[in-house]
């Protein structure tokens, strides 16, 4: 009959043929039919499961009868979060700038310099790695001269292999303190931290540098009496300008708050974060900017860990949750002590998390392979000059914190 659909099947007809002369005769219809079609579930999708086989070795293929229809439903769509949620990724588009709105977000108290109690350990001669200005030169002269095959290295190497060789240089004092071997490095690790403040939901995930995890968390820089008294603190205002004017706005499928790690990894505890500023991104940041992701990081480390151990409702933490920041690109080192004091976020009001920064810490001045002359004049002689050995002294106090 014209116009109805033909069941039988060609025998000398190819498989391929046959599925696009039945595709062609089934668009004809003006309907899917059904055996029992108020049997079928609603959010139905049909597909053929035809294949490469010949038409007479399908199940349902033989003569007198239709192909074979496997059903399944269909997914259900997700649907983002209906508010505006102000997200710092770290792909380099949200350009922060440490000030007092974005410590504001973040409900905390902005102390300039490291605290007395982590900068003291590198001053106890028990604490110094034997000959260290010499063989910390020697680590700079390694990252800057002696590891390439070319002209110079470019920042992208020499600044991993610098931070990797002081690294490796402080862990050289595990022998008389065994807690730094209760440590291990992270890498590629996802973090995800989500809050509210105000009105506004705030987010902080990716992928972030190198993680310094350990079985113990760090000791508490500031007491009871101290974190009481971080009430009083009133946080910098902008009025009219929003603390969110330079966060990238973003819609998300959920509110995700994890630190990267599974629930029985034997180094649960966030202890150092290491960002690199090496120019290999598409984007670089400004000092400025970097020390706002050190804090935004740090401040995501901690809260991430304190909902993991006490949940998600908001409250002020009877063992506040410390975590360390360090930075550099290749030549500047900056410090960052970050403690979570609480997690309710939502209002000024109450206790204040508290974060102590060192910014702008030269490790030297040059290293040039070839002299900088100027008018005949020798400006800058070949190889390292200005080396600063209270840079990496504060970089042992930080990594030994915790381990004496």
């Amino acid at each position: 009959m014209e116009g109805a659909v033909s069941t039988g099947i060609d025998i000398s007809m190819s498989p391929a043929a046959y599925v696009r002369r039945y595709r062609r005769e089934k668009s004809r219809e003006s309907r899917w039919t059904y055996p029992d079609s108020s049997a079928l579930p609603m959010a139905i999708e049909c597909t053929m499961s035809l294949g490469w086989q010949s038409p007479l070795s399908l199940p349902g293929c033989e003569t007198g009868t239709t192909p074979l229809i496997t059903m399944r439903r269909k997914r259900k769509r997700c649907h983002s979060i209906k508010r505006s949620l102000a997200s710092y990724l770290t792909k380099g588009q949200t350009h922060l700038k440490v000030s007092g709105k974005h410590c504001g977000s973040l409900k905390s108290k902005l102390t300039k310099g490291l605290p007395d109690k982590v900068l003291s350990l590198s001053e106890n001669a028990a604490n110094q790695i034997e000959n260290q200005d010499e063989r910390v030169q020697n680590a700079i002269r390694h990252a800057r001269f002696w590891d390439t095959t070319e002209e110079r290295p470019p920042r992208e190497k020499f600044c991993v292999a610098l931070l990797r060789s002081l690294i490796h240089l402080c862990g050289s004092l595990q022998v008389s303190h065994p807690g730094l071997g209760r440590r291990i490095m992270a890498e590629k690790y996802s973090l995800a931290a989500t809050w509210s403040r105000g009105e506004d939901l705030f987010q902080v995930r990716g992928q972030n540098g190198l993680l310094l995890n350990s079985m113990a968390p760090l000791p508490v820089l500031a007491g009871k009496e101290e974190v009481q008294s971080t009430a009083d603190h009133v946080l910098e205002t902008f009025y009219p300008i929003s603390p969110t004017i330079d966060l990238q706005s973003v819609q998300v499928y959920e509110e995700l708050n994890h630190t990267g790690f599974k629930e029985d990894y034997p180094y649960p505890h966030a202890h150092t974060l290491f960002l690199l500023e090496a120019g290999d991104t598409p984007v670089t940041l400004l000092p400025e900017q970097l020390r706002a992701k050190m804090i935004m990081f740090a401040f995501g480390n901690a809260l991430a860990r304190a909902q993991t151990l006490h949940g998600t409702k908001p409250g002020v933490l009877e063992k506040p949750i410390v975590v360390q920041s360090v930075a550099t690109n290749g030549r500047m080192f900056q410090y960052v002590v970050f403690q979570l004091n609480t997690t309710d976020l939502q209002a000024d009001e109450g206790v204040k998390n508290q974060v102590w920064v060192e910014d702008d810490q030269l490790l030297y001045d040059f290293a040039k392979v070839r002299p900088l002359i100027k008018k005949r004049v020798v400006q800058i002689p070949p190889g390292l000059s200005g080396y600063k050995p209270e840079t990496f002294q504060k970089f042992l106090s930080l990594y030994l914190h915790g381990a004496v």
